[in-house]
């Protein structure tokens, strides 16, 4: 059962390893990998966090944010992204809970004109460690392509930054 705190393990600062789909729904197999730093607190009394990114794209780097909010009568998150580059348009919310640590959150939504299936997936891998990814379905969800991915390490947990050797 879900609860206010099942962000609290992506409270903090990150670094993010990005690996993404050059192309969504296209058939592609090319992707494109990047770095970036993603910082979350906590809102709302503890019912909500916002995600502040950093996203370095090759093509230019960008700002991003992510906004949850838990519902206590559902007992169900949603989760809202804000692309720097579309500052007046907040993304469809995905929708969802967690069960054994793994948050799963679902859309419907367009993407390129096309109808989609959207889930994120959320996993905490222990106290300086998370994954985050996301995939599209374009046939109601019995097919799924995860497009992009993002491995965080947390700050205080990255040996190179930090001075010390692996």
């Amino acid at each position: 059962m879900s609860t206010t705190s099942d962000f609290d393990f992506i409270i903090g600062d990150w670094l993010v390893h990005h690996h993404r789909l050059k192309e969504r729904l296209a058939g592609s197999s090319e992707w494109v990998e990047f770095d970036g730093t993603s910082s979350t607190h906590k809102i709302l009394d503890g019912s909500g966090n916002v995600e502040d990114n950093y996203l370095g794209l090759p093509e230019g780097p960008y700002r991003a944010a992510a906004l949850r909010s838990f519902n206590s009568a559902t007992l169900q998150w949603s989760i809202w992204w804000l692309d720097a580059r579309s500052p007046g348009q907040l993304d469809t919310p995905v929708v969802g809970h967690f069960e054994k640590g793994r948050g799963v959150f679902f859309a419907n939504d367009r993407v390129n004109g096309i109808p989609v299936r959207i889930r994120f997936v959320w996993t905490s891998l222990g106290p300086d460690f998370a994954r985050w990814e996301q995939a599209f379905s374009a046939d109601g969800g019995d097919n799924w392509e995860t497009n992009w991915t993002m491995d965080f390490v947390r700050d205080s947990a990255d040996p190179i930054r930090h001075g010390r050797s692996l």
